[in-house]
């Protein structure tokens, strides 16, 4: 009897597996499950860690002014090295804001994630955001949650095409426990980590996200992240001043992609000092901005409360959106860990704030209070940053719990993304890929080019004749080496033309010719090359437009030093292997 009973057990499970859907829906409960409590531990790991460095758990606002000056240094720059360390011994995925690796590891490995990077995350960010880094937890939260579920598809063993999934829902449950707004982790997960809102991945996203709120509200309670007095329109006229706000959020927030990524390549340039060192100077210059204006200090939601209720002035409001924008760069491009859409809330309050200061004292009669436009522009920000404007509306309205501000919210975000959209087009997060050469726009096929260097597929065996050469030895040269190319340089090695075969043809049978013409009068000086670092898709761009089918590949710089040369052919053949190599480490 025990035996059928296994048999029947067995036989339903089997059953299970091979119902698709629902077997991914239990996967996603197990997923909220399990990040939902990732959430209440990072929490309490971060209390731990404040208190460790400060014997205080409360906002920094509320406790920086009785911390020596020294400390303020001291305290960043120390937890820095334990940061740098774990980074640069456990996982180099935990530097930074995290968001943009979880896309990395949708884009080219299939969602595959590696299991260390959630204990890593946990740590390297609870020790930032608990030393006072200027950075949040929702970009910890996103890659920790990711993390989880990517894990869970690993040991579970779901098809590649379902771990996209598995990613969104660690996702979506990270940022819905985080900041107790399931709707908003849905929207976050679908909208920039999936891109997909077909039923088969909203159902587990939503169920995954729902569980880890659960699980959030049972430990941390159910109310909104900000406290604030309910805002309302008070004049129609106020509807042409939130386009306005749309803008100046939207400048704001380039403003502070530029200064991130300034301050990481600034980091990055420095060579003579550890990598895991730089930490510990991005959180030193963090405490020196402190030591004046402890307003930036920590993550800065007391801040963000007295600006909301309207008790900050004008001045204030309007400096603290630059000193932010400078910590929180100084932390993350030193190579702390830490999210950017908490920051990004903080620019916006003041933003917000400055603005309805200005407009109110303008026409006092007719705009609400500063903290009406502050609330708004928190949303401005977001969207300027993420360019996901469904993502920042949501979030603003569950982390508030105030819908008589939609209206004029829907206007500044989209506003604020659809303008920065035209400016520049990645966002905060998929500018780091296309530095790194990955396109996700760009769909599979110029992510895979853009990934490989021409360096790795250029063959450096190149057939190369002095600028002097007779026609003779150009013949010569065609039939003993049967090149399809031959690289005319000078006594430098800098490359003046390139002769084909064609370029010959004519003067063949002319023996009179043979010593009288050289390789300099016969060669095409309308070079077309390309160097070692540009990718294979500059390459293949370069082989459309032109109609060429091999390049140069030439040193940079201005004197074009021969390298080596590039086959369409050669990249063609990299390019199927690199999807060969993506296909078995999907499978």
């Amino acid at each position: 009897m025990l035996n059928g009973r296994f048999h029947w057990l067995h036989d339903r499970f089997i059953a299970l597996y091979r119902n698709r859907h629902l077997y991914n829906l239990l996967l996603a409960i197990a997923i909220g499950v399990l990040s939902g409590y990732g959430a209440v531990v990072f929490k309490y790991v971060i209390k731990g860690t404040q208190w460790l460095f400060y014997q205080n758990t409360h906002d920094f606002l509320d406790f920086a002014a009785g911390v020596p000056w020294y400390l303020k240094i001291a305290i960043p720059g120390g937890a820095g090295i334990v940061v740098g360390l774990i980074i640069h011994l456990f996982a180099r995925e935990a530097k930074g804001h995290g968001v943009p690796e979880v896309m990395m590891a949708i884009a080219l490995r299939g969602g595959i994630i590696r299991k260390r990077v959630a204990a890593a995350k946990i740590f390297a960010s609870a020790i930032t955001i608990g030393s006072g880094g200027s950075v949040g937890r929702e970009g910890p939260m996103v890659q920790i949650g990711s993390s989880i579920g990517s894990s869970i598809g690993q040991i579970c063993k779901v098809p590649s095409a379902d771990m996209r999934t598995m990613v969104g829902c660690g996702a979506a449950a990270g940022i819905a426990a985080t900041f107790n707004a399931p709707i908003a982790g849905v929207l976050f997960a679908l909208e920039i980590i999936v891109g997909d809102f077909g039923v088969t991945s909203f159902s587990p996203v939503v169920l995954s996200s729902v569980t880890a709120t659960t699980i959030s509200r049972y430990y941390f309670g159910d109310f909104p992240t900000f406290a604030i007095p309910s805002y309302a329109v008070v004049s129609h006229w106020e509807y042409l001043l939130y386009p306005l706000l749309g803008i100046i959020s939207g400048l704001v927030a380039l403003s502070f992609t530029t200064s991130l990524y300034w301050f990481e390549d600034r980091f990055d340039g420095i060579t003579f000092i550890p990598e895991w060192v730089k930490p510990a100077i991005g959180g030193g210059l963090l405490g020196v901005i402190v030591i004046w204006f402890p307003q930036v200090f920590g993550v800065g939601f007391g801040s963000m409360n007295l600006a909301l209720t309207s008790q900050l002035g004008f001045g204030m409001m309007f400096l603290c959106i630059w000193l932010k924008i400078l910590a929180t760069s100084v932390t993350l491009g030193g190579g702390g860990s830490g999210g950017i859409f908490a920051p990004s809330l903080y620019m916006g309050v003041m933003t917000g704030g400055a603005f309805g200061h200005l407009v109110n004292w303008l026409f006092p009669t007719l705009t609400a209070a500063p903290g009406a436009y502050a609330l708004v522009a928190m949303g401005g920000l977001v969207a300027g940053t993420t360019y996901a404007p469904i993502t920042a509306i949501l979030i603003i309205f569950e982390l508030t719990g105030d819908y008589s501000i939609i209206l004029p919210l829907m206007l500044t975000c989209i506003v604020a993304a659809i303008m920065n959209s035209f400016i520049r087009r990645d966002s905060i997060y998929t500018i780091k890929l296309r530095r790194r050469g990955v396109d996700l726009m760009a769909g599979r096929e110029r992510t895979l080019l853009g990934s490989i260097p021409v360096s790795a597929v250029m063959d450096r065996e190149v057939v190369r004749i002095p600028e002097n050469a007779t026609l003779e030895d150009i013949i010569h040269v065609f039939k003993e080496d049967n090149a399809p190319y031959l690289h005319v340089v000078n006594a430098d090695g800098v490359l003046t033309g390139i002769i084909s075969f064609r370029d010959i043809r004519p003067l063949l049978g002319e023996d009179s010719l043979l010593r009288l013409i050289i390789a300099r009068d016969i060669s095409s000086k309308k070079l077309v090359t390309i160097t070692p670092q540009n990718t294979l898709q500059d390459a293949m761009q370069r082989f459309a437009e032109r109609g060429v089918s091999q390049l140069p590949v030439v040193r940079s710089g201005a004197a074009q030093f021969l390298e080596g040369t590039l086959t369409e052919r050669a990249a063609a053949s990299a390019y199927d292997r690199a999807v060969r190599t993506q296909e078995i480490e999907q499978d």
